[in-house]
């Protein structure tokens, strides 16, 4: 592996403002923004719109599409079956 091409990886804190949240983690990102973590150190902060703890799949709050019902609307509009064309 080549030396010197590589990104910095540091400890980050990534918060997310919409579940008031925030997680720890390694990143290349960098901030000159800085918050005091758990274990009394300073570490850069970064603002997430979106994370695991707010985003609706993580959550369960998801809501299902009816492709059943849009396939059907599809198919009345537009006449029903499609013919396969070629061998």
């Amino acid at each position: 592996m080549k030396s010197r091409i590589h990104p910095v990886s540091r400890p980050v804190v990534f918060r997310d403002r919409a579940a008031g949240t925030a997680f720890l983690t390694r990143s290349t990102a960098d901030s000159d923004r800085r918050t005091t973590w758990e274990d009394g150190r300073s570490y850069p902060v970064i603002d997430v719109e979106t994370s695991s703890a707010s985003h609706p799949f993580y959550t369960g709050t998801q809501q299902v599409l009816d492709t059943a019902g849009r396939i059907e609307r599809f198919n009345r509009r537009y006449g029903g079956e499609t013919s396969s064309q070629g061998a």
